[in-house]
């Protein structure tokens, strides 16, 4: 009996022992493993992290799939010079070599019009071009804009062709996703991805361009391929890389469609390119350049001249306005202006928000023709004097020579490109009205009938010819 309550009492007591140490060291620990709260703060929020970043990763098959069967491979025979051989010389030959050279170009619609880079297939002896599916054609140059590097090629398929529909690349946004089709290297239907850099991109210098500027890889052979946004919409004509190699380094450069898309438009119904000037002189606006003037603003252009007879002109624009706005189109640079006056025609009318005087006013411009502001005349592009060269020359009147082909006045007196013709026989040349009407009275043979000419040099120098 005493040995049955001993194992009852030892048995009690390892209950009450074991009760007693869970209470203490084990209980709370317990709460703390089972806490909703951290719980809840760490494992779904990873979770739904990596749900989301699934989610809004980019899907570029479906405008890689709709883009490639548009984008063709563009080959273009050319005849150069060869080496000469003594056998050449002493039989009079030229010998010719054919040199082949490739690019890219982008169908635009289902009857084989081609968009491509002009550079793509200049001097071209003989085009031909490959689709997706391997057929090839011969294929016609429509026409050709060198100074946006843009051509059209027209081929002639047995079938509706597929096509890129273009976008608006004034939407288009710095950070935003972009695919490069084309033909780098030989390497047929090559797609590579990357964003927009940069917009309004300009690589002269005389912000003369406005490129869309992107880190898509592209290369030697790319010219003329499409840069397409992820609905596979055209708002690029991949035209050039900037590296010290000749290969992609990081960066490339393509024409915005919109300019693209209005040069073929116009060469379709024009046969050439009809561009509208809005008819200022200006810049970008520089920090330092805004001190200078007194303003906060450093964003804009700055108007240093209105050009005479000009929409501009009409319109009221004055030299000291700071243009902010075309129509709906932010003005940060002058390549933001340039662009987008590219897009537009003589006699379109551009809304023009401008500072003056800190004051924000509203003007609406016409665009004129460029040939409104010069003449061509002796084999010579003549111009008005700008301000800012009669400021420094001290004058007030002339013609300036911004392109000569006369080479009889080259050749006897120097005259070139620069030179300002300020009189001639003893007919005081104010402005291109008096140039004018000399053509009027000689016509094109004014060399045959030049008694007396009075111009400026390049030195600043005034010279007077008098032709017995």
């Amino acid at each position: 009996m005493k040995k049955i309550l001993s194992l009852v009492l030892v048995s009690a007591l390892g209950g009450i022992m074991t009760l007693g140490a869970y209470k203490l060291f084990l209980e709370d620990d317990n709460k703390m493993v089972v806490t909703p709260s951290e719980t809840t703060a760490f494992f779904p929020t990873t979770n739904l992290s990596s749900i989301n970043n699934i989610l809004e990763a980019p899907d570029f098959t479906i405008a890689a799939e709709n883009t490639v069967h548009a984008v063709v491979h563009v080959k273009n025979v050319t005849i150069s010079s060869g080496q000469m051989t003594f056998e050449d010389l002493f039989f009079g030959r030229s010998p010719q070599r054919a040199q082949l050279g490739t690019g890219s170009g982008v169908i635009i619609n289902a009857d084989g019009y081609i968009i491509t880079n002009n550079h793509v297939i200049n001097n071209a002896h003989k085009l031909s071009v490959t689709l997706n599916n391997n057929e090839t054609y011969d294929a016609e140059i429509i026409g050709t804009d060198p100074k946006t590097d843009i051509a059209l090629l027209k081929i002639d398929a047995d079938e509706d062709l597929p096509y890129v529909t273009f976008g608006d690349s004034d939407n288009a946004k710095v950070g935003e996703w972009v695919l490069a089709v084309g033909n780098p290297f030989n390497l047929t239907s090559t797609v590579t991805a990357g964003i927009i850099s940069a917009k309004s991109r300009d690589l002269t210098g005389r912000s003369s361009q406005s490129f869309i500027q992107t880190d898509a890889a592209v290369n030697p052979g790319n010219s003329g391929g499409a840069l397409v946004n992820t609905n596979g919409e055209l708002i690029g004509i991949n035209t050039a890389i900037t590296s010290q190699t000749g290969s992609y380094i990081g960066y490339s450069f393509a024409v915005p469609s919109n300019i693209a898309r209005k040069v073929v438009e116009d060469i379709m119904e024009y046969g050439n390119v009809q561009n509208g000037v809005l008819g200022i002189k200006g810049g970008t606006f520089s920090s330092e350049a805004a001190e200078e003037i007194g303003i906060d603003y450093t964003k804009g252009v700055y108007v240093a001249e209105v050009i005479r007879n000009s929409g501009a002109e009409r319109a009221g624009i004055i030299k000291g306005d700071i243009i902010k706005r075309l129509d709906n189109i932010e003005i940060s640079k002058f390549e933001d202006l340039s662009g987008y006056i590219k897009t537009k025609r003589p006699n379109d009318m551009v809304n023009v928000e401008l500072l003056r005087d800190n004051e924000f006013k509203r003007f609406t411009v016409m665009l004129t023709k460029p040939d409104v502001f010069s003449v061509y005349f002796m084999n010579m592009e003549l111009q008005d004097v700008p301000d800012a060269v009669k400021d420094k020359l001290n004058i007030d009147y002339g013609v300036r020579v911004k392109n000569s082909q006369n080479k009889w006045l080259y050749s006897n007196l120097g005259i070139t490109d620069g030179y300002i013709i300020t009189g001639i026989n003893d007919v005081k040349i104010e402005n291109l009205e008096d140039i004018s009407r000399l053509k009027q009275k000689y016509g094109e043979d004014l060399d045959d009938n030049i008694e007396k000419l009075e111009y400026i040099n390049l030195r600043g120098e005034h010279k007077e010819v008098i032709f017995r």
